[in-house]
């Protein structure tokens, strides 16, 4: 399995355009056979600054992901929108992406 979180730091002038482009992505992504989630979210104390968790089946699927002409688009369209180069976490991982947090429990 493979997680990324991707943080990218958006033009202020590009802010809406931004938003129109990944909300399309994370459709076009989310549509993906080898995608288990995508989902994206603005920081609450800068607006502009934006965070990408992308979790994918196997490096395969990954491999799959970057070779589609969504993210191929996507990549290109990019760097007229951020203000500084992206930061990547990218993990590969034995099991699931997620697990239960042990420290909170549902009332």
């Amino acid at each position: 399995m493979i997680l990324i979180v991707l943080r990218a730091k958006i033009r202020p002038e590009k802010h809406d355009e931004w938003l129109a482009g990944i909300r399309q992505y994370t459709a076009d992504v989310r549509s993906e056979p080898g995608n288990l989630s995508f989902d994206y979210f603005q920081n609450g104390d800068d607006p502009n600054e934006f965070a990408m968790i992308e979790v994918f089946a196997d490096s395969e699927a990954g491999a799959a992901h970057v070779a589609t002409d969504h993210a191929t688009k996507f990549f290109a369209w990019m760097p007229a929108m951020v203000a500084e180069r992206p930061r990547i976490n990218y993990q590969e991982l034995d099991g699931e992406a997620w697990t239960e947090m042990a420290e909170v429990t549902p009332e």
